[in-house]
Parts: C-alpha cells; sequence; structure tokens
C-alpha cells in the first residue's frame, strides 16, 4: 500500500515556498536535459583483468573472404600517400606498432569483440574517404567504418584483418542555423560536443546515450542510435535531414538537405540509417535539432509491481502529456548491482521491486511544476506508488540519471555481461527478465560464488518506446549460458511479434538471427540492395545480414 506519509515529504520539495522547482536549462554547463552526462566516458579496463577472447575464436564459423587482398607495403605507401600525416596512419603492417595503440580500434568496450587489424587509417575530409575507398574497392581490400567505437554487437570492429577507418578527425560543426535549428556536422563529431554546442545557442541535440562522451554522430546514424529522448523527439529517421556517403566505388553522394519537406523522388537516406556502414560511409550529417528547454524536472519513484507500473506509464501520459520527456524502467536487481559496485546512497529509503525515472521539459517552470506535482499527487492517492524523490538542484538532477544511466557501465563489474536490446509489447516486456532468470537459475548458471558464470539477471529500458535491456551480469564469457540464452530469447521475442534489435543494430551477434524479426522477402530485398551497392562486399563485412 502507498503510503502517503512518506509520499507527501517529497511533493513539498515541489511546492513549498523558497525551494527550486525545477532546473532552468539556460547555462550549457547545467545538465539540463542531460547535456552534461553524470556517468563517465567509455573507457578500456585495465589490460590486467579479463583478456579479451577474438571473435573468430568466439565465432569459429566465420570464415575470412578469401575475396579479400592481403594487406601489403605497396598497400599502406598509397594511403600514407592520401592522409600525410603520420598521427593519421597506425601501421602495423610494414612496421611494429605498440598493442596499446591499435587494441582501442580491434577491441569493442565490453571486451567480447577483438578484430585482428593491423591497419588504422583516420581521413580528415570526406575526399579523404572517398579516395581510400575507391582504392581498397578496386584492390578488394575489406574496410570496417568506425565512429567511437561504443557499439553493443561487435558491428564497429574488425573480425578479421580489415582495414579500419576512423572518423575522429573529421570533427568539424560546418554549420548551424539559429532561426531553423538545423546542424550540420561531421561524421566524427562527439554526441556530448555536439550538444554543448547547441547549448550554447538554445537548442538541443534530439538523441541522448549513455556513451554521448564517447559515441560520435556519424555512428549513432549509421546505427540508428534510439536513446532517451525518442519518447519525445523520435527517432533519427524522422529527424535526419540529410547525409553525406561516400559509396564503396568512392563516389560521394551530397545529399545535405537542410529542408524539413523534400518530397523529390526516392528518400536515400533512409538507406544509410541503420545499415551499419555496409553500404557506405557517412561523413556528414544534416539533422533538425528542436529549442532547448528551459525548465526540468527529474522524478524517481518506487513501484512495487511491472502492473503498477504500467499504470503510472499510462497516467504520465495522460497528465503530463507534451512535457513528459522520458520514462525510463529499472528492476530491482539492476539497482542492487549499480549500488553495490558504486557503494553510494539509495535516492529511497528501503528497496521496491521495481523504480521508474520520469523527466518533464518545458518553456514555464511553474506550469511544469504544477503539472508533476498534481500527477504525483494523484498516483500516490490511487497507491500506484510507494515512494519517490524529486530533483532539487543541478546535483540531485544528475543524481537521479546516475542510476538508471550508471546501470551499463556496473554490470560489466564482475567481467562481462550478455546484452539483449529489445523491442517487445509493453505489457509483456518484463516477462522475458522472469524467464530468462528462471532459466538460467534451472540450468545451475547462477549464483553467489565464482563457480558460478552468472551473477544476475536484470531488465531496464526505455518504456516509452517498449524497449527492454535485458542484461545477464556474468563472471565469464560462458559456452553454457550462450546455448541457454540463444536461441530461447530470440524465439521467445519472435512469439511475442517483438524485434531482436530495437536500436543497437545487428553487428555480428545478431546477424545469424535476423530471421526472428524478418521475413524471407525483406531479408533477400536487403541483400539485393547490399549487392547493388557493393557488389565486391568489401563494407563491414561478417556482419548485418
Amino acid at each position: 500500500m502507498a503510503s502517503r506519509s512518506r509520499l507527501t515529504p517529497v511533493l513539498r520539495r515541489v511546492t513549498t515556498p523558497g525551494l527550486r522547482k525545477s532546473v532552468p536549462a539556460v547555462n550549457p554547463t547545467v545538465c539540463a536535459a542531460r547535456c552534461i552526462s553524470s556517468t563517465t566516458t567509455r573507457r578500456f579496463r585495465e589490460s590486467g583483468t579479463r583478456s579479451a577472447k577474438f571473435t573468430t575464436d568466439s565465432y569459429p564459423e566465420i570464415k575470412r573472404d578469401s575475396r579479400f587482398a592481403q594487406l601489403t607495403k605497396e598497400h599502406v605507401d598509397y594511403f600514407k600517400s592520401i592522409l600525410g600525416k603520420e598521427s593519421a596512419v597506425i601501421d602495423g603492417v610494414t612496421a611494429d606498432v605498440a598493442e596499446d595503440d591499435i587494441e582501442p580500434f580491434n577491441l569493442d568496450w565490453m571486451r567480447k569483440f577483438k578484430g585482428h587489424c593491423k591497419l588504422v587509417l583516420k581521413p580528415g575530409s570526406t575526399e579523404e574517404v572517398s579516395k581510400i575507398l575507391k582504392y581498397c574497392n578496386e584492390n578488394k581490400l575489406a574496410v570496417v567504418p568506425q565512429g567511437g567505437n561504443t557499439g553493443l554487437v561487435g558491428g564497429s570492429v574488425p573480425v578479421f584483418d580489415e582495414i579500419v577507418v576512423n572518423t575522429s578527425r573529421m570533427n568539424q560543426i560546418r554549420f548551424f542555423d539559429e532561426v531553423s535549428g538545423v546542424l550540420v556536422a561531421d561524421a566524427g563529431v562527439v554526441l556530448e560536443a555536439a550538444d554543448q554546442f547547441l547549448s550554447e545557442k538554445g537548442y538541443i541535440f534530439p538523441l541522448d546515450l549513455g556513451a554521448k562522451g564517447s559515441c560520435q554522430i556519424g555512428g549513432n546514424v549509421s546505427t540508428n542510435a534510439g536513446g532517451l529522448r525518442l519518447l519525445r523527439y523520435g527517432s533519427l529517421h524522422g529527424t535526419v535531414l540529410g547525409l553525406e556517403v561516400v559509396l564503396p566505388d568512392g563516389t560521394i553522394v551530397n545529399d545535405l538537405s537542410r529542408l524539413r519537406k523534400n518530397n523529390t523522388g526516392y528518400d536515400l537516406k533512409q538507406l544509410f540509417i541503420g545499415a551499419e556502414g555496409t553500404i557506405g560511409m557517412v561523413t556528414a550529417v544534416s539533422i533538425h535539432c528542436p529549442q532547448r528547454s528551459k525548465a526540468v524536472n527529474v522524478a524517481f519513484l518506487g513501484v512495487e509491481s511491472y502492473e503498477k507500473l504500467l499504470e503510472a506509464f499510462i497516467e504520465a501520459k495522460k497528465q503530463l502529456g507534451e512535457i513528459l520527456s522520458a520514462f525510463e524502467l529499472m528492476d530491482s536487481q539492476s539497482q542492487d548491482i549499480y549500488h553495490r559496485v558504486k557503494e553510494n546512497k539509495r535516492p529511497l529509503e528501503g528497496e521496491h521491486p521495481f523504480y521508474c525515472l520520469i523527466e518533464t521539459s518545458g518553456s514555464n517552470s511553474e506550469h511544469d511544476s504544477e503539472k508533476l506535482e498534481k500527477f504525483l499527487e494523484d498516483i500516490m492517492t490511487k497507491e500506484i506508488v510507494t515512494d519517490g524523490v524529486v530533483a532539487q538542484d543541478e546535483t540531485q538532477f544528475k543524481s537521479l540519471w546516475s542510476q538508471r544511466e550508471g546501470i551499463t557501465e556496473t554490470l560489466g563489474h564482475w567481467g562481462g555481461v550478455y546484452k539483449y536490446d529489445l523491442s517487445i509489447p509493453i505489457e509483456d516486456m518484463y516477462k522475458l527478465v522472469e524467464d530468462v532468470r528462471k532459466r538460467l537459475a534451472d540450468a545451475g548458471l547462477s549464483g553467489e560464488t565464482d563457480e558460478y558464470p552468472v551473477v544476475d539477471v536484470v531488465g531496464y529500458g526505455h518504456m516509452g518506446d517498449s524497449n527492454l535491456h535485458l542484461n545477464i551480469a556474468v563472471r565469464r564469457y560462458d559456452k553454457k549460458v550462450e546455448e541457454a540464452l540463444e536461441p530461447y530469447v530470440f524465439e521467445w521475442i519472435s512469439g511475442e511479434n517483438g524485434s531482436i534489435s530495437a536500436e543497437h543494430g545487428l553487428g555480428v551477434a545478431k546477424k545469424k538471427y535476423i530471421g526472428y524479426s524478418r521475413d524471407e522477402t525483406t531479408i533477400g530485398i536487403m541483400k539485393q540492395i547490399k549487392n547493388l551497392f557493393d557488389p565486391n562486399g568489401i563494407m563491414n563485412p561478417y556482419k548485418y545480414i
């Protein structure tokens, strides 16, 4: 039963005179709408911890494509002649190179996927990318386009000895219109840097991720990243106005439209959004950015059941309407792990089976706070929530968001994590977590001591988008765990008419399971598109479809 005596003091934090009712979002250093993340940039763990297996060892069924040539000194010399700067080429083909120099390009941040790349190229312009891809296509050299390398399915790192073409030097803002909010920027601009630039202009980037301090907008577009703002601003398929893309043969497609309406022919940019660099390499993005909200509120609530959580979401949509910008789900297991690792104080007294984080953002502080207050009073009176807290300053704002954004980092604390990014009809979304938890327990794979590979099974995600992150925290990657999970998880999803990838993409991890979400006709058309754009198959091979 909801405790009015416990929740009322929380509500007074909003209504009592002299206390701040919301967080103004006019200063770019303020954490308005998560402009500055409370989570740290993703870094590789020290090499003294768990060593990473090569992807070729983890997936022995993947064989190197015999069409691709082996790199030679002649190839390397050509690339050096194009790029000029020594720092633009990491050459492990003709020279000895330190493992620490090339490993960040070979290894994903979870240390689950690792390639054998010996050559990293860092072009500084679209023209340099064009020359690189044209030469690679003519000489049958396989390529992996790479941005910030924060992906979760092995799509941004090589499998064998593919050349990594990294966009980190392509990091300029090309254009911004302060009237329309249209931003044009290089693919290598870091997401957080783009958002900070926009903050100074009174605008916001319509995408937000926990990895914002590392990920690049070209990679975001190439994976059709969803993130924390999708509920309010929609997907990149709607906000991206145009793209500049280099095709495998070196052709530059300049479709950097700044128009919100352009109904002239096929909308080709949509092919490259979410294509994971398999048919071309995104070099610049034109995107529509909304005004930054001047008033932001965050509430963190404890709930006794998933059914109550659904009720809270329904009421939030009804009562908060146009100012609702995020509704994030967390189960008790995800919060337990977060606090075990961080060793910090919980925002609520006691523990609850479920938690939700609700964010509102609008233009009128008084109006928004009043709506939020009435909403909280209503769901308390109806006994939908058990306890809650509302942020009163920037420190509390960041602290509450860290309860959600910090989960991803802490799950890998014991050694690794199996991550599933899924779209499921919302009424049954959490049932999968319960079923997987029981399945692993029944198989004798989860427990408190080191003999068990599984630490715990957790569920969290974007409830506003019916997007569940099913994560299995493990002490080590284990074949028995993988066999218990796959294809079971994908069969479960298929039975619910869900999607095996809501926002992370396919990469290596989900390539062979695409049939659980797409029929043969659709997959066949995708393969035709791939063959049309990339007949030699050099772009990000062994992945996607």
